[in-house]
């Protein structure tokens, strides 16, 4: 949805040659609709498609996803997330850990102040 037109040409142009390529596309897209308009409740509907196609990639993430499948749709439902939060304490601990041994408390505040 954000390609300037030259792109949005290039990949129509890319798709239009190839059935399965069209497919994907059509796939991908809805998967992209559902993953940043958190529409979660959708992804089983979108999971049965994937499987009735003949995509074997996708194939493979459709499986991946069942075996977890209300993590999933958790995962993809709610508007707020911990995600970010988790993204900062996953940053903190590998400052932590590649100067392991090697600096004091106040070093180590500074440097996890200035990456914030």
């Amino acid at each position: 949805d954000h390609l300037n037109e030259d792109d949005a040409l290039i990949v129509k142009n890319a798709v239009a040659g190839c059935a399965h390529l069209e497919r994907l596309h059509e796939h991908v897209r809805t998967f992209a609709k559902i993953m940043a308009q958190r529409r979660g409740k959708e992804l089983p509907a979108w999971l049965d498609a994937v499987e009735a196609d003949d995509l074997p990639e996708l194939r493979s993430l459709a499986s991946g996803m069942r075996r977890d499948l209300p993590a999933v749709i958790n995962g993809l439902t709610p508007e707020r997330s911990s995600g970010a939060v988790e993204g900062n304490v996953t940053r903190i601990k590998r400052l932590k850990r590649d100067g392991y041994g090697r600096a004091n408390f106040d070093l180590r505040r500074a440097q996890i102040l200035v990456a914030a």
